[in-house]
């Protein structure tokens, strides 16, 4: 039986169905998973994907942090089950403390939309296994409040614990601290990245297919288990 992924859709989600065609292409079963949701339906891992949930009203993420299904999805999350969040996603689980540090607005605040190099800085991650450390592939980026940022002793342990999973291969454009594009978890089950890996699974629609390999390392990983 394939691993089930659920994939949440908000008010205002915009690439919950490019995450779940990600997933599928991964092998996998793609559960669509609604913001008002009182239960994941048995999913293995979850997804929350890009967009602007709620309109990006107070602060991104703010409002959906406090959706019906991000209970379940944190109990779930805590225990270890995998979760991954893009974009706006990555926002939603540093709202809800699954994830340290903060997004703020771009540098120069200006929106970013962007094809760029990123470098696989832990490839031992439930959703980076797939890949080799230090490997470069190129992704998307398009937002507008992707300057990831934290304390510096949250930035040096982040660093001095391999949990810095991603990193802009030049000087990150929305200024990102240290040039972090994305985090994980203590024990890296839970990733959050700006750029979006699941417009890049196909190169005909897509600046390549490497960003396949974050949803194949997580098919591989609940396979094995």
């Amino acid at each position: 039986m394939s691993p089930r992924v659920g994939v949440i859709t908000f008010p205002g989600t915009l690439d919950d169905v490019d995450a779940a065609r990600a997933v599928r292409r991964a092998g996998a079963e793609a559960v669509a998973l609604w913001h008002a949701d009182a239960d994941l339906h048995g999913v293995d891992a979850v997804i929350v994907p890009g967009g602007f949930s709620y309109g990006d009203y107070l602060r991104a993420g703010a409002i959906a942090r406090f959706a019906p299904v991000m209970g379940p999805v944190i109990e779930a999350a805590s225990k270890g089950m995998p979760a991954l969040g893009i974009c706006n996603g990555f926002q939603i689980l540093c709202e809800a403390g699954l994830l340290p540090g903060a997004l703020t607005r771009n540098a120069k605040l200006r929106f970013i939309c962007q094809d760029l190099v990123l470098r696989v800085e832990n490839a031992s991650t439930a959703w980076t296994s797939g890949y080799e450390q230090g490997q470069r592939i190129l992704v998307p980026l398009k937002s507008g409040e992707g300057c990831y940022t934290a304390e510096q002793h949250t930035l040096d342990e982040l660093e001095g614990e391999g949990r810095v999973v991603f990193r802009y291969d030049s000087p990150a454009p929305n200024g990102a601290s240290r040039d972090i594009a994305g985090v994980s978890s203590a024990n890296g089950r839970i990733v959050g990245l700006m750029p979006h890996p699941e417009h890049a699974i196909d190169a005909a629609t897509g600046p390549s297919a490497e960003g396949l390999g974050i949803f194949t390392s997580l098919v591989g990983q609940l396979v094995a288990s």
